[in-house]
Order: structure tokens, then C-alpha cells, then sequence
């Protein structure tokens, strides 16, 4: 069974930068990043392929973050660069072990506790 841990989290200025990681244990195919602002549903944000590195973005993120991975160290991450107001949430690392339509919530089995991104101007 998978299990993630997340870290990284904080606050900011805008324009500011932040790195969050997801440490994962167990297979998976699929790792995301989602975030939930507060009274907003949630969404996703960036999408890595384990196997292949192939990735995936929101238009709202593109071209400031980028998601990778270090399979030594089992590890996701999401760098945050240029960030925005808008860009305070919880932000969530989220695993799948099949391939599902990779924004949709319900193909991740398995979520991380979720770490707090707060981004002021």
C-alpha cells in the first residue's frame, strides 16, 4: 500500500519561490499535485508519470511550477516559482496505480496529509 508524506510548505511574498516534496512508498504510476483553497473545490495542479517522466500541468501553473522526481530517493516534487496570491492552498500529493484520466480526483487511491502554501502580496 502507498503512503506518502509531504513537506515543504510555508508562506511567501509573491513572486517568491517554494519546494514541496512527497516522499512515497509503494508502486504507483501516477503522482500528482492538488491544491484546495479555502471554499474552493479541489484541483489539480502538475502530473508526472513514474515511468515514463511525462508531465502535465494546469494552464494556471504553467511555465512557474514543474513537478519531478528523484526515484532514488522515492521522492515527488513540486517547484513553485513566481508564485501568486492565488496560489494559496493546501496542497496535496496524491499517488494512483493505474492509469486514469490524470485530473480526475478519483483516480488517486492514496493522498498525503496536505501542507499549507500561503502566498502574500
Amino acid at each position: 500500500q502507498v503512503q506518502l508524506v509531504e513537506s515543504g510548505g510555508g508562506s511567501v511574498k509573491a513572486g517568491g519561490s517554494l519546494r514541496l516534496s512527497c516522499s512515497a512508498s509503494g508502486s504507483r504510476v501516477i503522482m500528482g499535485w492538488f491544491r484546495q483553497a479555502a471554499g474552493k473545490a479541489r484541483e489539480g495542479v502538475a502530473v508526472i508519470y513514474t515511468t515514463t517522466d511525462s508531465t502535465f500541468y494546469a494552464d494556471s501553473v504553467k511555465g512557474r511550477f514543474t513537478i519531478s522526481q528523484d526515484n532514488a530517493k522515492n521522492t515527488v516534487y513540486l517547484q513553485m516559482s513566481s508564485l501568486k496570491p492565488e496560489d494559496t492552498a493546501v496542497y496535496y500529493c496524491a499517488a494512483s496505480g493505474w492509469y486514469g484520466g490524470i485530473w480526475d480526483i478519483g483516480t488517486y487511491g492514496t493522498w498525503g496529509q496536505g501542507t499549507q502554501v500561503t502566498v502574500s502580496s
